[in-house]
């Protein structure tokens, strides 16, 4: 195993000092989530912000119990050539009706995160896709407890599809997501699917939690990562019980998408884990349960990398190469859907990937 980078594990013994869910009271969570994330040299080193060469607008659309869903809209000012779901919309010029739709869930397990939370990926997403990207801020627990974010994002997800040309898109769908955003991104791809849409061309699932029963919590990475950097087994208990309540039930499929009765026909998939991250089997038996059922998935663990990584590019030195197979994941399912092909060809199961090991 790996060796974590050393300022990795500065900043996760910093931050933990100062505050853990893990020994928050509802009030103290409750107040947490009013806090804004300043905007600072440090901030935006950390973690990151919006890319130049993007446009950003805010809006609501409509939630599922009359609620307003906060959302925040990525384009690139000028869509690359290179970008194109395929070779005629690149010689037609490249209209805005050609771009894809991505619909990206921030992480921060169902209780913390933000649209800020998502500026760096969305917008680094939108300018190398040339996608438009849709950030959803979803309701967050204790105050709006499951499944009220699994029916804010399948929401904000059918409005997106049906208000495409309004939002520049007209191309296939996507969905992202990292952690908790993981989770939402896996649950709406079978919601999607059993409640006739809208049609998912591919999944990008980051170290994705995918299995809240308690079988889960005796996982190898969750046994040997129990006090690992940015989420330990006592936050992961606590993210557990504020999502859930009393009432949830942990083998619902809406809250652990690994235990649906089946997995056939959803989008093909990616999912990226980290070697340090105790989520790490989740995402990996997700992924082998998808090749399973027939779904296409390419799975990569990220040498040396923790849970989260990807949310602190100036600190983790594997987000670059994450985000570049994210982009070229994403770009190849856009093609896949807009260019005529063989069905045996789409259907055909990847085989995991070997474990990528980040550029240092």
């Amino acid at each position: 195993m790996a060796r974590m980078e050393l300022r990795v594990r500065a900043w996760a013994w910093l931050t933990r000092r100062q505050a853990s869910v893990a020994t928050m009271t509802e009030e103290q969570v409750a107040a947490m989530q009013r806090r804004q994330v300043p905007d600072n040299i440090v901030t935006g080193w950390l973690f990151g912000g919006q890319q130049a060469g993007t446009a950003v607008s805010d809006r609501t659309v409509p939630g599922p119990d009359g609620n307003e869903i906060p959302v925040r809209i990525y384009r690139a000012i000028r869509a690359p050539v290179a970008a194109s779901v395929n070779g005629a919309a690149a010689a037609n010029g490249d209209g805005p009706a050609a771009r894809p739709l991505i619909m990206y869930f921030h992480g921060g397990g169902f209780v913390f995160g933000s649209l800020r939370m998502g500026d760096w990926l969305c917008s680094s997403t939108a300018l190398r896709t040339g996608a438009v990207v849709v950030s959803v801020d979803y309701r967050l627990a204790p105050s709006h407890r499951f499944p009220a974010a699994v029916e804010d994002c399948y929401a904000a997800l059918t409005w997106a599809a049906g208000h495409a040309a309004e939002l520049g898109a007209g191309g296939p769908v996507e969905v992202m997501g990292e952690s908790a955003g993981g989770n939402l991104s896996a649950v709406v791809c079978q919601l999607a699917r059993d409640r006739g849409g809208p049609l998912i061309a591919h999944q990008s699932l980051i170290y994705p939690a995918t299995d809240m029963s308690d079988a889960a919590r005796s996982s190898a990475s969750r046994l040997g990562n129990e006090n690992a950097p940015f989420l330990s087994a006592g936050e992961m208990t606590a993210y557990r019980r504020l999502y859930l309540g009393d009432d949830g039930d942990p083998l619902d499929p809406k809250a652990s998408p690994l235990l649906a009765a089946s997995l056939a026909g959803l989008p093909p998939a990616l999912i990226q884990v980290g070697e340090h991250d105790p989520l790490k089997d989740d995402g990996t038996r997700y992924a082998a349960a998808l090749l399973a059922a027939g779904v296409p998935v390419r799975l990569t663990e990220y040498v040396g990398m923790p849970h989260g990584f990807l949310n602190f590019p100036g600190l983790c030195r594997g987000t670059a190469q994450a985000l570049a197979e994210i982009v070229a994941e994403q770009s190849a399912a856009f093609a896949a859907r807009a260019l005529p092909a063989e069905p045996a060809e789409i259907a055909e199961p990847a085989k995991p990937a070997e474990p990528a090991e980040p550029a240092m």
